[in-house]
């Protein structure tokens, strides 16, 4: 744990991210879109926050429809963990 000596602390301004799928006027998400959709995946195959990638609430929720039915297709993988 840190302490702060005096003075006030900066913050800086967080520049707002801007949904990648809004600027490129994609109206829907198709699931048999793997490149798209195996962006919007973390390491370990699961799906990324809004928070993190900026994308807006309509298309996070056409994103998570999108990669489940690619993993239930097996387009994509469920984990990209090891197998035990």
């Amino acid at each position: 744990m840190s302490f702060h000596r005096g003075g006030r602390r900066r913050s800086y301004p967080r520049r707002p991210r801007v949904c990648q799928f809004c600027v490129d006027k994609i109206d829907n998400l198709d699931y048999k879109n793997i490149e798209i959709i195996a962006r919007q995946t973390g390491p370990e195959g699961k799906i990324n926050p809004r928070r993190r990638t900026g994308t807006c609430a309509r298309h996070q929720r056409m994103l998570a429809t999108a990669i489940k039915r690619a993993r239930h297709m097996a387009l994509l993988a469920f984990d990209r963990g090891t197998w035990v």
